[in-house]
């Protein structure tokens, strides 16, 4: 049963129209259900995975709600229900704040987390844990095999006749890597892998920094056909370190393309994928069916190809999501369970439908492949435009250029709105890190001076400098956030050095963690091989597996 409760802004007397609560038993069934269902978690990251969190919720904080419920919740009729912790303060504030931007299906689960775990549902921590938890079980339903650190350092310092994949992003492969390894991001790793190896005897060892994306890379190459012996890097870089061996670092290449035959071998893991896992396939006039439908089913179109191929051309409206990643971080795109997610790709079809025989065994909604033709007419081309909700924040603007001069005269007071992280590796000499929901508490500690709000690109910044302009503080918006002081050469100060808040904003993993880097390794790899072993103990989870 849904009751209703009474909520009124925070700071206002007045009553507003009455928000529905639903018990931990409605959201069981709720999710168990086949018609759609948005079930959003409102605390900051950082706090969610470390107290505990239902494990079908999707994060989506407070003071994000504009920049990211646009793309993580597309339908505004789709049912939406919030969660916090369990004192319900921040569910209520983000319920009416997502009413507000045109949500007209909006709930609260009655006492939170808290309540749900007192009703003896799991609660889990850490960060993608969805995604993580399928992992482990696809680990245990499979059998993926896998080499201990050890053993592939032996075979590679032999000469024999073995690659190393690394199915993490681009960029993670930069920062760190096994020496002599190739970058390959695991949807891409049917695609490529034809062209890099001797023959189908070299052996394929897929690594990632963790477990997850090791296990996943190598069965999908199994899935898909390789004749080739595969297995997983046990523990990834966490087990390569703790082995006392070296990482390599700050080489990016290029994943190669693949040639005629590579290529050739690629498209026949599509059918094999198809036949095995269902993958349905969606035509022009399918997709302009389900567009037209968007009122009544919830839409997700992620194009799962590489950054390069989406800036070059894409479908208006899609979002770029590498597949791995996909796979890795669902709860990242996907905020609607059962809804419709076209994958699109080229012609070939090879990565869409990797990533596709994933999200239809994790079992989140009904899953569809679709082809473009990258030189067809009517796409856009460019960085991805996600989704903004609400009016544009009509805020006084600073630049670059005159900020500094302001700080030069003591004059005013930064507050930066990045996430701790980003802080940390450089912000504006002086700048207080703080949390948008949490304003404005810790204010009154500051000097009395106008404050000037920034964020990474100033969007997140616009909306905190509306919300503070209207309790009547006197504020600005730094003209293009910390990047636009970065690009004008301006100083920047490394560190955690003012938290006006504290830093538990984001999850950190265990390679970003102070203190002992190899107890935190052992912990994180702890708590995922646990997983298993939480997945089994919840009725709620639904992964599938296909003989």
């Amino acid at each position: 049963m849904t009751a209703a409760v009474q909520l009124a802004p925070a700071g206002s007397a007045s009553a507003v129209e009455p928000l529905s609560l639903i018990s931990t038993g409605e959201l069981r069934a709720r999710l168990a259900a086949s018609s759609e269902i948005a079930f959003v978690d409102v605390r900051e990251e950082g706090v969610r995975s470390r107290d505990g969190h239902i494990l079908q919720s999707v994060a989506l904080p407070l003071g994000q709600l504009e920049l990211r419920a646009g793309a993580l919740v597309p339908r505004f009729a789709t049912p939406l229900v919030v969660t916090d912790g369990g004192d319900g303060r921040l569910a209520e504030r983000a319920a009416l704040r997502l009413r507000e931007l045109g949500y007209g299906s909006v709930s609260v689960l009655d006492g939170g987390v808290a309540a749900w775990e007192a009703a003896g549902g799991e609660v889990y921590t850490g960060s993608n844990v969805f995604s993580k938890a399928f992992g482990e079980f696809v680990e245990h339903a499979y059998g993926t095999p896998h080499l201990p650190a050890p053993e592939v350092k032996a075979r590679l310092d032999r000469g024999d006749d073995v690659v190393v994949l690394d199915g993490r992003t681009l960029q993670e492969f930069e920062n760190f890597h096994i020496p002599g390894a190739h970058a390959v991001p695991n949807a891409e790793l049917p695609y490529r892998v034809h062209d890099l190896v001797r023959s189908d005897d070299t052996l394929v060892v897929v690594n990632c920094a963790g477990r997850t994306r090791s296990i996943i890379g190598a069965q999908a190459l199994i899935n898909a056909g390789l004749p080739n012996p595969v297995v997983a890097l046990e523990n990834g870089t966490m087990a390569w370190l703790f082995a006392g061996y070296q990482l390599g670092h700050g080489v990016r290449p290029t994943p190669p393309a693949p040639g005629p035959d590579g290529l050739e071998k690629a498209r026949a893991s599509v059918a094999r994928l198809t036949q095995r896992f269902a993958i349905r396939t969606l035509d022009r006039d399918g997709l302009a069916r389900f567009q037209a439908e968007r009122g009544d089913r919830s839409l997700y179109l992620l194009d799962v190809r590489t950054p390069e191929e989406y800036a070059a051309g894409h479908l208006p409206g899609s979002l770029w999501a590498e597949g791995g990643q996909l796979v890795q971080a669902t709860d990242h795109w996907i905020g609607t369970r059962n809804a419709r997610i076209v994958l699109i790709d080229d012609e070939n079809a090879v990565r869409s439908s990797i990533t596709a025989s994933w999200l239809i065994q994790l079992g989140i909604g009904d899953v569809y492949v679709y082809g473009i033709d990258p030189a067809a007419a009517g796409l856009e081309s460019g960085a991805e435009r996600a989704p903004v909700l609400g009016s544009a924040p009509a805020v006084s603007r600073t630049t670059p250029a005159e900020l500094q001069g302001l700080l030069a005269r003591d004059a005013v007071v930064v507050l930066d709105l990045d996430t701790s992280l980003a802080y940390g590796r450089g912000h504006i000499p002086g700048a207080r890190f703080a949390v948008r929901a949490r304003l404005p508490e810790g204010l009154e500690r500051l000097p009395a001076r106008p404050f000037v709000v920034t964020s990474a690109d100033g969007r997140l910044a616009a909306f905190a400098a509306a919300d503070l302009a209207a309790e009547g503080r006197r504020v600005s918006v730094l003209d293009g956030g910390t990047q636009a002081w970065r690009a004008a050469g301006l100083p920047l100060e490394a560190g955690e050095t003012s938290l006006l808040h504290s830093a538990d904003d984001v999850w950190r993993s265990p390679y970003q963690e102070g203190g002992d880097r190899h107890a935190a390794f052992r912990r994180y790899l702890d708590w995922e091989i646990d997983l298993i072993r939480q997945i089994e103990r919840d009725d709620t989870v639904a992964f599938k597996v296909y003989p």
